[in-house]
């Protein structure tokens, strides 16, 4: 972006620009693991999703951000998650340390389920080419299945509220920093998986 179009961004386009390098890095990591190759190669990426959004499951249970976020217990992954995990007979990923540092200032709690959310609305994709391996919303890839509402719109609905957040310019750049650090967060769960 450019410096002008970066002023007239939303902020939700700044985080999506200053995150990009991260985000690109984890997309093509977990697209070597093909993870399509067969269903104990998705169930490895499973594994990877089970331990992220195990470790922010507490931001959705969170009062401040519930305020602030349409919709915030209906957009919680894990349970989704554990079943597909169930669905594949694999065993849920044993507990470990959270990679989420506890408290978590508003700021960089919403840049962690700027992570989340935008894997759900990516997670559209990887649906589609999960049917490949006869999984859909109702066994192994339920937690892929786009929101009733639609991805694209469930999206909005989500970057609408995080642009109208009040934050000052440090705060929002704890934001920034906070989504990178859940990129590199996932992108840590993938190596532990794929290695």
């Amino acid at each position: 972006m450019t410096d002008t179009a970066i002023l007239d961004a939303t902020r939700s386009q700044r985080l999506k620009a200053a995150t990009r390098d991260s985000h690109n890095a984890l997309d093509k990591r977990i697209m070597a693991g093909d993870i399509f190759a067969s269903r104990a190669q998705f169930a490895r990426f499973l594994r990877v999703q089970y331990r992220f959004h195990r470790d922010i499951e507490a931001l959705y249970a969170n009062p401040e951000l519930d305020a602030l976020l349409p919709d915030l217990d209906e957009r919680r992954r894990l349970p989704q998650i554990a079943r597909d995990l169930a669905d594949l007979e694999q065993a849920l990923p044993a507990p470990a340390a959270s990679a989420v540092p506890a408290p978590l200032p508003l700021p960089a709690a919403l840049g962690w389920l700027y992570v989340a959310e935008g894997s759900n609305l990516g997670g559209t994709i990887l649906f589609k080419m999960a049917a490949r391996l006869g999984l859909d919303a109702g066994f192994g890839a339920r937690h892929l299945a786009a929101h009733p509402d639609g991805a694209a719109r469930h999206w909005r609905e989500f970057t609408a509220a995080l642009d109208s957040v009040a934050l000052t310019s440090e705060q929002e750049q704890q934001m920034i920093d906070a989504a990178d650090a859940a990129f590199r967060s996932v992108h840590g769960h993938v190596e532990l998986e794929f290695a």
